[in-house]
């Protein structure tokens, strides 16, 4: 598969970005004018630079109002277009790409552009150049692909071509199995961009709403498919043009880039037979059945009091690691390591964090796939020295920096609790009724969002669920949630813009800490909290003004409200069934807890709670401005 990306899709200069493409496994580049231009090099040189990264020039663009021009209008353009050729044969590269027409004074009509390009291929023919022809989706004349076939078709010489585009196609709700009768050989290069659905001027959209696929929510894939049904066997490339990327980092979009290429890739090979492009062989998006574990780093009185709350909640201690300073504390399904090593990856994000959640184990269907699934979607793996009589479990790094490790049925490395951990005498039965996980809710920048979401999605069968905006006192925090299809792992990514909200006061002060609160579920929240009330739990209190707006939204019986009232457990609906909460008072910097009860099919999280909840846990915390002890 040979991948490319147009330089206008990163930040930095020509000379940053080349250096984070190449990192990041392309090998091929569009040279986009506007980048070329600002380089101080000659031609000749920046080619040489760009070969010396190990890089191929793809294309180079683009060339703007071109065909359907009157009298000397024409004439220029065609000067121009030499001009250009004579710069491509400089910089090493024989393709071109020409966007249909905005000129306002260019004709229409498909015959008019046919000639224009007919007598076009002779000139570039002559310099060894190919023109590939592209339908901007708010062209003047032509705005769809199969206009510009027609024009292709009939200016019939070999050094004209298409070049396709999935924004310009499927922002404009063309059915994209119209490409599917376009010869593959006359389809000349091929461009991939998806885009959140918004409503607005293309032009405007196309500019500045662009990402990855797999980022947005355009039928990518099926254009893909469409494309790759043509026979078409060429570079496969990105041209993403995004605001929030212009300001991120080179080196981690070149990385999602790669990443979104190769399983937009690894999903059509699946699924389009007889597939021209060579794809990398992968294992399947993994099957995540569930949390096998979080780990804590902390140590001293921090890891006294998180073991005092973990004990109000109902877990118990139950094992301790045999050869390190772990201790495994287990209620239901649910496993809780707190790690005080002081050697390490753990005691370097003990150091650099403070109390936090450094590790998250998956339970999946096959950890060996897992790891050659992520890191063949340019994942960093993540190992430390195996001491005797440990188990290697595999694991990559994750938010934040933070470690995921994966585990297993039938390598056996399920069996860690046995293997690794001598048994206190106490049991993990009965507790406060807590079962399993629900959610991790990891927080992050807000522009590393799609970063993360696209992390998930591409190497999990996991899907993403619409973005929901949580209303801080203080700020806006948007919050989406992956999931699996039933519902055994949820991630709920929330990024913050601004230190103020409590999102980002997490962030600022736990210096880039990854999990901020784990929900755990019950299937009867009231008795849980009875139970952990009485093993001296304190929860997170709630306003008497909040229930009195729970019995005007919500029919609810008088015994209900008293009793969630006193245990201040929060309450939502929807046309699919309910979803009772309550939380723990925040420790550690910000860290929290969440006990949660789902009735009937509601999926969500209690985002209309989210508002109450943030200001019950700021009056916790402190007057603003003052730091925390």
């Amino acid at each position: 598969m040979k991948t490319s990306i147009a330089t206008v899709s990163i930040s930095g200069n020509l000379r940053e970005k080349l250096a984070a493409i190449a990192k990041a496994g392309f090998t091929g580049i569009e040279i986009f004018e506007q980048d070329f231009i600002a380089d101080e090099g000659t031609p000749r040189e920046i080619g040489n630079m760009i070969r010396d990264h190990g890089l191929e020039i793809t294309l180079f663009q683009p060339f703007r109002d071109f065909e359907g021009l009157p009298g000397g209008l024409r004439e220029k353009a065609f000067d121009r277009a030499k001009h250009k050729f004579d710069t491509m044969v400089e910089l090493g590269t024989d393709l071109v790409l020409m966007c249909s027409s905005c000129h306002p004074e260019a004709l229409g009509g498909i015959d008019r552009a046919a000639d224009d390009f007919a007598e076009l291929g002779a000139i570039a023919a002559e310099r060894g150049v190919r023109v590939g022809y592209e339908a901007l989706a708010w062209g003047r004349h032509v705005n769809d692909h199969r206009d510009a076939w027609e024009v292709v078709r009939r200016a019939d010489h070999p050094n004209i071509g298409l070049i396709l585009d999935s924004f310009h196609t499927l922002a404009r709700k063309i059915d994209p199995e119209t490409i599917r009768r376009i010869p593959g050989d006359k389809i000349f290069f091929v461009q991939l961009a998806d885009a959140p659905l918004i409503d607005m001027d293309l032009l405007y959209w196309s500019r500045h709403f662009r990402n990855m696929p797999g980022e947005g929510d355009l039928r990518v894939a099926d254009f893909m498919r469409a494309v790759a049904a043509t026979g078409y066997d060429d570079w496969i490339s990105l041209e993403i043009f995004n605001d929030q990327f212009r300001g991120g980092s080179a080196e981690g979009l070149s990385r999602d880039g790669y990443r979104s290429l190769v399983a937009l890739m690894d999903e059509v090979a699946k699924t389009e037979p007889g597939l021209a492009i060579g794809v990398p062989k992968l294992p399947d998006p993994v099957r995540v059945e569930g949390v096998a574990f979080i780990e804590f780093a902390t140590r001293g009185k921090e890891a006294e009091a998180l073991a005092g709350l973990l004990a109000a909640m109902g877990f118990a201690h139950v094992g301790d690691h045999i050869s390190k300073k772990l201790a495994l504390w287990q209620q239901g399904e649910i496993r809780v390591v707190l790690n005080g090593e002081e050697t390490g990856y753990a005691d370097t994000a003990y150091t650099l964090h403070g109390t936090s959640i450094c590790d998250v184990g998956l339970q999946v269907s096959s950890a060996a796939d897992t790891v050659t699934r992520a890191e063949a979607l340019a994942a960093t793996p993540f190992s430390q020295p195996v001491g005797p009589g440990e188990l290697e479990i595999p694991a990559i790094r994750s938010v934040g920096g933070s470690v995921m490790h994966f585990i297993d049925a039938a390598s056996g490395l399920a069996d860690v609790w046995d293997v690794e951990f001598t048994g206190t005498g106490e049991t993990a039965s009965g507790g406060a009724g807590l079962t399993r996980i629900d959610h991790v809710a990891e927080t992050m920048n807000y522009d590393e969002m799609l970063s993360w979401a696209l992390f998930y999605t591409s190497i999990f069968d996991m899907n993403r669920a619409p973005m929901v905006d949580v209303i801080d006192p203080d700020g806006l925090v948007r919050s989406r949630a992956i999931r699996t299809p039933d519902g055994a792992m949820r991630i709920t990514l929330n990024g913050a813009e601004t230190h103020r909200t409590l999102a980002g006061s997490f962030l600022a002060e736990s210096f880039g800490g990854a999990v901020q609160h784990v929900a755990f579920s019950t299937d009867d929240i009231f008795a849980t909290a009875a139970r952990m009330a009485e093993a001296g739990f304190r929860p997170l209190p709630m306003t008497g003004n909040y229930y009195d707006d729970l019995a005007a939204r919500f029919t609810l019986s008088d015994e209900r409200l008293a009793e969630m009232k006193a245990h201040h457990i929060l309450y939502d609906e929807d046309a699919s069934g309910a979803f009772y909460q309550f939380y723990g008072r925040p420790f550690a910097g910000g860290l929290f807890f969440e006990v949660v009860q789902r009735e009937g099919g509601y999926e969500g999280y209690g985002a209309p709670n989210a508002p109450f909840r943030i200001a019950a846990q700021k009056r916790i915390i402190g007057p603003k401005g003052m730091p925390r002890l």
